[in-house]
């Protein structure tokens, strides 16, 4: 796995993606849609109608001293249904313009080239899935935090292999977003990843 130099990582690197002036409030605006769309609905209580018991009324209405009631179901009784708790029905979906979104992205993507924290590799050699072959290639970079690998295409070797390791994630460059780039520190790719981007990303336009 070779390294590019500064000048051969600003030959294959187009200014429209590469070059973008950061709008930290356009970031933070995609990067919470995108969590909040990733978001997975757990908490939920069940109301008087998905409670277990008869819906029979319990005492007859009048005459028995007690106060008046018409199910067992209901919220005043313990075992009843929740008032007004949370639902697995609540949809915290956003739906942000296309636009928008590789707008964001290219300056994520720009600000990682500008802090140099955006890494350029020939290719990943390698050629069985081994995840001590893998961490040696990714320590030879001399890279402190969390890395991000960005794949041209799926790769198994890589992706099993990199998943044992802490702070490393695999992704394919197609399905490059804001919030994996802003939740990793660098971003390590190759030239076939880099043209991938382009591709998909500009045709967009």
């Amino acid at each position: 796995m070779k390294t590019l130099t500064n000048t051969e990582i600003k030959k294959i690197l187009d200014k429209e993606i590469f070059e973008v002036p950061m709008n930290s409030n356009l970031v933070h605006q995609i990067v919470t849609s995108q969590m909040s769309n990733r978001r997975q609905v757990l908490a939920h209580t069940k109301t008087r109608a998905e409670v277990s018991g008869s819906g029979k009324k319990p005492w007859r209405q009048k005459g028995t001293g007690k106060a008046r009631h018409g199910s067992i179901r209901s919220p005043l009784w313990i075992g009843g249904g929740v008032t007004f708790g949370p639902s697995n029905e609540r949809n915290y979906k956003k739906d942000v313009p296309k636009k928008m979104k590789r707008k964001a992205l290219f300056m994520v993507l720009s600000d990682k080239l500008k802090s140099d924290s955006l890494i350029i590799v020939d290719s990943f050699d390698i050629t069985e899935i081994k995840t001590r072959a893998f961490k040696e290639m990714i320590d030879s970079l001399g890279l402190k935090g969390s890395i991000l690998i960005a794949l041209d295409e799926l790769n198994d070797n890589v992706i099993k292999s990199a998943r044992n390791l802490p702070k490393v994630t695999t992704i394919q460059a197609k399905d490059l977003n804001c919030l994996d780039l802003m939740n990793h520190k660098y971003l390590v790719t190759t030239e076939k990843a880099v043209e991938k981007i382009k591709e998909t990303f500009l045709s967009e336009k």
